[in-house]
């Protein structure tokens, strides 16, 4: 159902069984799949294209244009996947030239109330975002991941599967799959074992991704030496592969306990 007070630019694409609220806004080039609920007082700006069985609540604003000084009125997007669950007052940007252009989320992601997704960011299944929670352009996050209330992501920081940032957690550099991390800036705290166990890890992976916990933070090895050692377990144990990668690949660093000597170099 389309309420009457609801105003839907002409170039808009609304599928079939979409159901739109009161005083609710869709602007040109946008793109709403079968099955979506939008509720009253949404702003929905395109470029944006949103899937299917989305839930969208009260006083959100989706596809807005990135707060970003960079950007110049060029010409961006948004995708939304499908069953995602936007609650109330979030906001979602869409992309910029330096990011490609591009803010795209997956499926099966909640956000719940007043979580902020700026440009750039790439979501991908499977999430959920705790109130107040928020990520700076250019953010990844992985699949899996839960973000508490109030934790927020830096620029260009890429959070791993499966991973469990705490509440008022600050992310400044990359989060590896499979770790719990707190504190400001962002430390492991360990594994997130209960996440780990919902899903159904097995006792012998949760325990290969722990020897893999030890050989990255615990036995004083570089980065490198970590990568070496790993990729020899990777055969025995295939579930610590996400480590490797999330290693090899970061470009930020990744968040871990700075040892005493580094500190005094710091200091």
């Amino acid at each position: 159902m389309i309420h009457k007070t609801a105003m839907i630019d002409p170039s808009a694409t609304i599928g079939e069984n979409v159901s739109i609220g009161p005083f609710t806004m869709i602007g040109p080039d946008v793109e709403i799949g079968d099955g979506t609920q939008i509720s009253s007082h949404v702003v929905i700006n395109g470029p944006t294209k949103i899937g299917r069985n989305n839930q969208i609540y009260q006083y959100s604003s989706v596809g807005e244009v990135p707060q970003d000084m960079k950007y110049h009125g060029e010409k961006s997007f948004l995708e939304i996947g499908d069953n995602n669950i936007i609650r109330e007052f979030c906001t979602v940007h869409r992309g910029t030239k330096l990011g490609g252009g591009m803010t795209r989320i997956g499926n099966n992601n909640l956000f719940m109330n007043y979580v902020h997704i700026a440009h750039d960011c790439i979501i991908g299944d499977n999430n959920t975002f705790a109130n107040n929670s928020a990520l700076s352009g250019h953010v990844t996050i992985k699949n899996y991941v839960g973000l508490a209330g109030f934790a927020a992501v830096h620029q260009f920081a890429v959070v791993g599967d499966h991973c469990y940032v705490a509440h008022t957690t600050m992310v400044v550099q990359d989060v590896l799959p499979y770790l719990l991390v707190y504190g400001d800036p962002a430390k492991p705290k360990g594994l997130n074992s209960v996440g780990l166990k919902r899903r159904g890890f097995t006792t012998d992976q949760i325990m290969a991704i722990k020897r893999a916990y030890k050989v990255i933070f615990r036995q004083g090895n570089t980065v490198a030496d970590a990568i070496t050692k790993l990729e020899a377990m990777v055969d025995e144990y295939p579930v610590i592969q996400l480590m490797v990668e999330g290693l090899r690949n970061s470009e930020r660093g990744i968040a871990r306990e700075r040892h005493v000597d580094e500190a005094a170099e710091v200091a």
